[in-house]
C-alpha cells in the first residue's frame, strides 16, 4: 500500500493563531488532498484544529522548541509561524524536500519566498504567503461548523483575560459589565483558563453572580467553541476567544489596545462590534496602555445593546 506523501505545517502558537490560519490551512487541504497534513502546535488544540477539517494530524510543538523527530522528511515544510529565521530553521532542521516560507536574508533556502509586511491582517498574510508561492487560500473561509445544540440568545459569555497585561482590561470593569448584563435578565458566564480562575472568580462575586457561573479552567479548546456558539453574544479582549466567535458566528464585542484590529480584527461583520481608541502601544507590556484604559464600561454596554439589533436569523448564519 502506498504511502501518503506528507506536509508539514508549522504554527506553535495559541488559540487565537491556530483560527486566524484556518483559510492558510484549507487552502493547503485542497491544494494537496492527497497529502497526510501534520500541524505542529500545542497538543490542546489538537481536538479544534482536527474540527477545522484542514489537519489530519497535531504533532505537539510549543513556539520555537525543535520538532519532532518524527516529522523528518516531509515532502513539503509550510512556516505559518512566523518569518525566521528561527522558525525557519526549526522546519530545515527535519529536512524537508520543499519549504514553502516567508524569504529571509539569513536563511538562504527561503530566498524565493514571497516578502514579508509589518502592517498586515494576520489572517491576509498567510494566504498571501500561499498565493504568492502558486497556492489558493481565500482570507473568508474562517468558519467553523457549529457543534450540535442550541443557541442560548439570553446567555452572555465574558472573557476577561489575555495573554498579557497590555490587553487586559481592568476586572472591576469587567465586573461592572458583568453585572448590568445580569440585571438586564441575561445568564452570564465567565470564562478563562485555569491560570485565570482566581480572576475569573473575583469578577463574578463582585458582579453578585451565582457560583456557576465561573467557567474558568473547565473547558479544552473544542468545549469553549461550543460553549461560544452557543451563547448570544461574547464580550472579550483582543484574544484568542474573538476568533472563537468569528468562527462560529457569535456576536461579539472585543476591546483592543495596543494592537489595531486592521492586523487582528474580526471581518466587518454587524455581528461582530469592535472597540479601540486608536492609540498603538507595546502589546507585550504587562499593564494595560491609555487606548484600552480610555475605553468605559458605558462603551462596553453600549455596544452589547446594539448587538441586540442582530436580528436571529443573521446571528445563526
Amino acid at each position: 500500500m502506498a504511502v501518503a506523501p506528507r506536509l508539514l505545517v508549522l504554527r506553535a502558537l495559541g488559540l487565537g493563531d491556530l483560527l486566524t490560519a484556518v483559510p492558510a490551512l484549507r487552502g493547503l487541504r485542497r491544494a494537496y488532498p492527497h497529502h497526510r497534513i501534520e500541524l505542529a502546535a500545542p497538543r490542546a488544540l489538537e481536538p479544534l484544529a482536527l474540527h477545522t477539517g484542514a489537519v489530519d494530524a497535531v504533532v505537539d510543538a510549543a513556539g520555537l522548541a525543535p520538532l519532532p523527530v518524527s516529522v523528518a522528511g516531509a515532502d513539503l515544510a509550510v512556516n505559518l509561524h512566523g518569518c525566521g529565521p528561527q522558525s525557519h530553521r526549526r522546519l530545515l532542521e527535519r529536512e524537508p524536500r520543499r519549504l514553502v516560507a516567508f524569504a529571509h536574508r539569513a536563511v538562504p533556502e527561503s530566498a524565493d519566498g514571497p516578502r514579508w509586511r509589518d502592517d498586515e491582517h494576520e489572517v491576509a498574510r498567510w494566504c498571501r504567503l500561499l498565493v504568492e508561492c502558486g497556492i489558493g487560500a481565500d482570507p473568508a473561509d474562517l468558519r467553523l461548523a457549529r457543534p450540535p445544540g442550541l443557541r442560548d440568545p439570553a446567555l452572555t459569555v465574558i472573557h476577561p483575560g489575555a495573554a498579557s497585561g497590555a490587553r487586559r482590561w481592568p476586572a472591576d470593569r469587567w465586573a461592572r459589565v458583568a453585572a448590568a448584563e445580569w440585571r438586564r435578565g441575561h445568564r452570564v458566564v465567565v470564562t478563562g483558563s485555569a491560570a485565570e480562575g482566581r480572576l475569573c472568580t473575583a469578577i463574578a462575586r463582585a458582579a453578585g453572580l451565582p457560583a456557576d457561573a465561573v467557567a474558568a479552567g473547565e473547558t479544552d479548546a473544542l468545549g469553549l467553541l461550543r460553549l461560544v456558539a452557543a451563547a448570544g453574544r461574547v464580550a472579550c479582549a483582543d484574544t484568542g476567544v474573538a476568533h472563537v466567535a468569528t468562527a462560529v458566528g457569535t456576536p461579539s464585542v472585543v476591546l483592543f489596545g495596543p494592537t489595531p484590529p486592521a492586523l487582528w480584527g474580526p471581518p466587518a461583520d454587524p455581528r461582530h462590534v469592535v472597540l479601540w481608541e486608536g492609540t498603538r502601544g507595546d502589546p507585550h507590556a504587562t499593564e494595560p496602555g491609555p487606548g484600552l484604559l480610555a475605553i468605559g464600561v458605558d462603551d462596553v454596554l453600549g455596544a452589547l445593546s446594539a448587538l441586540d439589533a442582530v436580528s436571529p436569523e443573521l446571528a445563526a448564519r
